[in-house]
């Protein structure tokens, strides 16, 4: 049995005149990305391997979960597209393996990968800090397909923070 921790990252800061790739998260992201990382904790979802955009607004999100385990932070995974995040699930070997990435991306490999959806009216549209939990029927990460996941959990921080 494998889990996956998906995590688009929280709320980046648009105010300054940086390329999209430097933005790092505003203060309701910040929040937002404690916040994520005390529900994971409190729900005993605690990854063993992480792959991380190298991005700043994704570096920051994890961070700020305090949530620790060997990291990858990867240029691939900075606007991925479904086949590129998962190509980088089926090279991961943890049990538990969180990824922090970005939209369109996460929003797409979240729907690609689960037999059915979460009951949740933001899980089409997977806002920022958007978190599926995930498991899968597989021993190894190199026999993740398409439609066969499990979801444990979703939430986004405003379940989290209202």
């Amino acid at each position: 049995m494998k889990r996956l921790i998906l995590m688009r990252h929280a709320k980046s800061d648009w105010s300054f005149n940086l390329e999209d790739h430097a933005r790092p998260l505003n203060a309701r992201g910040q929040r937002s990305a404690k916040a994520l990382g005390d529900w994971l904790r409190a729900q005993g979802y605690i990854p063993d391997q992480i792959l991380c955009s190298d991005a700043q607004r994704t570096r920051e999100t994890l961070t700020l979960t305090g949530i620790e385990a060997p990291t990858e932070y990867s240029p691939a995974l900075y606007l991925a597209d479904t086949r590129t995040m998962v190509d980088a699930l089926r090279d991961a070997s943890g049990g538990t393996v969180m990824m922090i990435a970005h939209n369109p991306g996460t929003c797409a490999v979240a729907h690609d990968l689960l037999r059915e959806k979460p009951v949740h009216d933001r899980f089409d549209d997977c806002p920022t800090g958007a978190t599926l939990v995930a498991e899968f029927d597989i021993d190894t990460w190199e026999k993740l397909e398409p439609g066969t996941g499990r979801a444990l959990n979703f939430i986004v921080p405003r379940d989290l923070l209202s």
